[in-house]
């Protein structure tokens, strides 16, 4: 193992931290927490996400206390930009994903996987396994469970052993159960990864990489699904209040 990789440098947007770290970065990161004992917990921020948390200060502190908080969406990644983040990309969670599984499988860091339907888990898990020789997947199961059986779940996982915890409970439901319950899972490392497991295990199709490429995943999503025209109202509102900040801060500079 190489020695641990430096701190990244940060920005806030809206009150919501966001570290000033790439994809490639992120990753090697990530392997690093897995493999240590701090129950370490990485948010993978959307511009939905930072608009939940001006209503929600539980949710912004679950935030601002990770491990490593990551540019998720196209709004958040302009924004980091325009306030002198040197990102050049957003780190996607299915692409994440990726990337750990590769790196998880070469270093033999047990994962598991938490959350979508029945059998969505499971079925990502296999596809995983297939890709990445060498995977060990300590585990998994689905997302539909009582809250009273959260520390049964989190006595199952460290069980089995499992160092780096995908959890796909869809937020602010799977940061609050990180926050509350990752220590008790003995994982090195837990993510909240959203919907990933349901695209990885085929349920959901991503968008292509044309799409991808002009930053419009998001549309492509909203054209397939249309009922999701409700969580897309966060993006003008988030548009809203990134400009109030901002005319907020150059008042503050010039007074």
């Amino acid at each position: 193992m190489t020695g641990e990789t430096e701190g990244p440098a940060v920005v806030f947007i809206l009150g919501c931290r966001l570290d000033d770290i790439d994809a490639e970065r992120a990753n090697l990161r990530i392997l690093e927490l897995a493999e240590g004992n701090g129950g370490a917990q990485v948010v993978t921020l959307g511009t939905e996400m930072v608009v939940h948390a001006q209503r929600d200060a539980r949710f912004r502190a679950i935030v601002n206390a990770s491990a490593l908080s990551l540019c998720d969406t196209a709004g958040l990644l302009w924004v980091a930009r325009r306030r002198g983040a040197k990102l050049h990309e957003r780190v996607a969670g299915v692409d994440l994903i990726e990337h750990l599984c590769a790196g998880a499988a070469q270093r033999h860091i047990p994962i598991y996987l938490f959350g979508g339907m029945e059998g969505v888990a499971a079925e990502a898990a296999r596809r995983l396994q297939e890709r990445y020789e060498g995977l060990i997947v300590a585990g998994a199961r689905s997302g539909y469970f009582d809250e009273s059986e959260s520390p049964q779940i989190a006595r199952a996982i460290r069980l089995s052993g499992a160092k780096l915890l995908l959890c796909g409970l869809g937020f602010p439901r799977q940061e609050y159960w990180l926050a509350a319950h990752l220590h008790e899972t003995g994982c090195g490392a837990g993510i909240g990864v959203g919907g990933s497991l349901d695209v990885i295990g085929g349920r959901v199709q991503r968008a292509p990489v044309a799409w991808r490429r002009l930053r419009l995943e998001w549309l492509y999503r909203l054209v397939r699904e249309p009922r999701r025209w409700r969580r897309q109202l966060a993006l003008p509102a988030f548009v809203g209040l990134v400009a109030c900040e901002a005319l907020h801060l150059r008042r503050g500079l010039v007074s």
